[in-house]
């Protein structure tokens, strides 16, 4: 069955060395292997691939996410922010924001794009999930 085996993550740019810069200097991810026409990240044990696609920015939902623990949230929306990425909002029942940042039921989240329009998700676990 599927659910034996890693799913991993693929995000498409229109220019890898571009995109290259923003995972690897802005969200500070440390290129693994290269994969044909692409590299692969790995975060938190999970492998993600970065590669050129003419559909580049298409998909207009959350594309990646990444959870952090609460006491890590503030310091990583911080650098994030020291380093020009601009923060998303949008109307969601039950969100409430502060200057970019979403919270509901104990857990904050920020949304922003790479420079192909692809959105990623930095947020937390529920107060009582950790």
């Amino acid at each position: 069955m599927l659910s034996d085996f890693p799913a991993m993550p693929v995000l498409a740019v229109t220019d890898l060395p571009r995109a290259r810069r923003f995972y690897e200097d802005t969200l500070g991810l440390s290129p693994g292997e290269d994969a044909p026409d692409g590299v692969v990240y790995r975060a938190g044990g999970v492998d993600l691939l970065v590669y050129p696609s003419s559909y580049a920015g298409t998909n207009k939902a959350t594309a990646v996410g990444f959870q952090l623990p609460q006491d890590a949230f503030d310091t990583e929306v911080a650098r994030l922010r020291d380093l020009g990425v601009a923060f998303q909002e949008f109307e969601m029942e039950g969100l409430t924001w502060h200057d970019g940042v979403a919270e509901m039921e104990g857990m904050r989240s920020v949304w922003f794009a790479d420079p192909d329009g692809n959105i990623i998700n930095v947020g937390t676990a529920t107060a009582s999930g950790g």
